[in-house]
């Protein structure tokens, strides 16, 4: 058994939401610079130009990539031969978003009660994601979660005769409908079976994929593909001012559901598709 104070737990988690707030992942860095050599449209170039040199101005001058530093998402892989001491875990998680908010100056966008509207100030508490795993080793990913691109959101039941295209269907639908609400060129995250709450737990998490690997599943890696290219074949583009460039990625991850259902969820993020991971 392996004992891990969860004030380690805590400054992980406080550094990443700076971190991820302030400078985006590498492969999504690499997608974005691809994005811009290939995109057809010159208005198109021109916006992702400008998106690479915010991004740089961001990492440069230590300040957040994009305006909304979204409410906190934490997945935690937590290895099964781990004890947590020095206090209850999931208050640690909060500590340490309350933290990386407070003391890297990070926009606060919680509200206490989702109809009185009350802000904690703090951007507390986070949305908390745990799953048990072998080992002694705490893996954790810190995904802040702006919500220009989350309300564009869906989840949709289908019915197990509509097969895999109601599957492209139900992913086109959603990223027309998001448009440029969403803030293109967009990552589109989507889950493929379980229940109703499974797959969008799984659309978020797609979300936390590097954009540059594929789904290991044949069939899904190639929808992936496909859907990639009829989502940029809309011609919403970079800033939802046309071009070829609409996604950078469609990652999928699929789990066993019911007989009688087929549940698809798209959770779509924007071109700040920020996530910071580590394991301690």
């Amino acid at each position: 058994m392996r004992e891990v104070n969860v004030s380690k737990v805590i400054e992980a988690i406080k550094e990443m939401c700076i971190e991820a707030n302030h400078s985006l992942s590498e492969d999504m860095k690499c997608a974005m610079q691809t994005a811009a050599g290939e995109e057809v449209s010159p208005l198109g170039r021109q916006i992702l130009g400008q998106l690479q040199e915010n991004m740089e101005i961001a990492k440069v001058d230590r300040i957040p990539i994009c305006q909304d530093t979204g409410m906190a998402v934490v997945f935690l892989e937590i290895g099964q031969e781990v004890h947590f001491q020095g206090g209850a875990l999931e208050e640690a998680i909060h500590e340490g978003v309350r933290q990386g908010y407070t003391e890297g100056f990070l926009r606060k966008s919680v509200v206490k009660d989702p109809i009185l509207r009350e802000n904690t100030k703090d951007n507390t508490p986070a949305v908390i994601h745990c799953s048990i795993v072998p080992g002694d080793k705490v893996k954790i990913t810190v995904a802040p979660k702006g919500f220009g691109s989350e309300n564009m959101s869906r989840v949709f039941m289908l019915k197990p005769s509509d097969g895999i295209e109601g599957v492209k269907e139900a992913v086109q639908k959603a990223v027309e409908d998001a448009g440029p609400n969403a803030c293109p060129p967009m990552v589109v995250g989507v889950g493929i079976g379980g229940t109703f709450e499974k797959c969008a737990l799984m659309a978020k998490h797609a979300l936390t994929r590097p954009v540059n690997e594929r789904s290991r599943i044949p069939y899904v890696c190639e929808l992936e593909k496909e859907l990639l290219e009829k989502i940029n074949g809309s011609g919403i583009g970079p800033g939802g001012l046309g071009g070829t460039t609409t996604a950078l990625a469609v990652n999928i991850e699929t789990y066993p559901t019911h007989i009688a259902g087929l549940p698809v969820a798209v959770n779509i993020c924007c071109h700040v598709n920020r996530h910071a991971v580590r394991t301690i």
